[in-house]
């Protein structure tokens, strides 16, 4: 596969493909439909490839990935995320991390999306040294590894504001900890776009696109749109990273037909499609608008 340090000489347009199709060769002819030859990974046939898919399904996968051509751009874990409190047992989050390294050397991946747990009442004080501490352990484990845990804007104590981010960067004090930056999960979690952008910026290495529209009551938001139709000032972030020397991935995750942490939520295979593609094709525009051709 092709190597990633090579990659990101570059813009490349990725995007996390179950939004696309649950299955893994639909989620391949998307992205060639596209033109695109970068995915980025979290659920195959609605597990995920980090930690849960079984050894023999990943073997699988990672044959069609390899007969495709196409090149992983990063994982989407389960570490620390929405499901996970800082309450639980931390060897679920170890052993995730554990599988996933050799998986990610076999597919050329270097970076693996984590969050910081869920609070879930715990005094802030006690979240946040908690919160760092399992970072530290799994970036030793990620250095070992040779690859990178990329913090989402998103759960966890680290994802509250953007001085939280940086800081869990500093106490842990490891190269090996970068921020993947989502731009629509700013609005999304009731946060000013813009500010929370330029909080992180310097240190941002994976970029999310999404968008939502404010809540008018403030706070959460879970209305979704297509790129630059909501209020998380998506071109406007991708121009200023892109003039300021952004290069790396820019991936796609919509949110328009497919919410993962939303069970209820169960569009129709084509929707799921047709809904990915033209978020694609918006973006591609958005980013010649801007100056960045697009298939990058």
């Amino acid at each position: 596969m092709e190597n990633i340090e090579v990659r990101e000489n570059r813009i490349v347009l990725s995007g996390l493909a179950d939004e696309a199709a649950s299955d893994l060769p639909t989620q391949i002819a998307v992205h060639r439909e596209l033109g695109w030859d970068h995915i980025e990974l979290r659920l195959v046939d609605g597990q995920n490839i980090a930690g849960q898919l079984p050894d023999e399904a990943f073997e699988k996968a990672a044959a069609e990935l390899e007969e495709s051509g196409i090149s992983v751009t990063g994982f989407g874990s389960a570490i620390g995320n929405w499901s996970r409190s800082i309450k639980d047992s931390f060897e679920i989050d170890l052993q995730e991390l554990r599988t996933a390294i050799p998986r990610m050397h076999r597919l050329g991946v270097r970076y693996i999306r984590t969050m910081s747990w869920l609070g879930d009442g715990v005094e802030e004080s006690a979240w946040r040294d908690e919160a760092v501490r399992r970072y530290r352990e799994l970036a030793a484990m990620a250095e070992d590894g040779g690859v990178f845990l990329a913090h989402e804007n998103c759960t966890g104590w680290g994802g509250l504001n953007a001085g939280n981010m940086l800081r869990l960067i500093e106490e842990v004090g490891s190269e090996h900890v970068v921020v993947l930056f989502d731009i629509g999960n700013t609005v999304s979690h009731g946060f000013p776009a813009w500010e929370f952008y330029e909080g992180v910026k310097g240190q941002i290495r994976y970029l999310h696109v999404k968008d939502c529209v404010v809540n008018p009551e403030g706070g959460r938001s879970e209305r979704f749109r297509y790129p630059w139709e909501g209020d998380a000032m998506v071109r406007e972030i991708l121009a200023d990273a892109v003039v300021s020397g952004y290069q790396g991935v820019i991936s796609i995750e919509p949110h328009i037909a497919s919410v993962v942490h939303d069970s209820a939520n169960d569009p129709s295979p084509q929707f799921m499609r047709e809904s990915y593609v033209k978020y694609a094709r918006m973006l591609e525009e958005m980013l010649r608008d801007i100056g960045v051709p697009a298939g990058s």
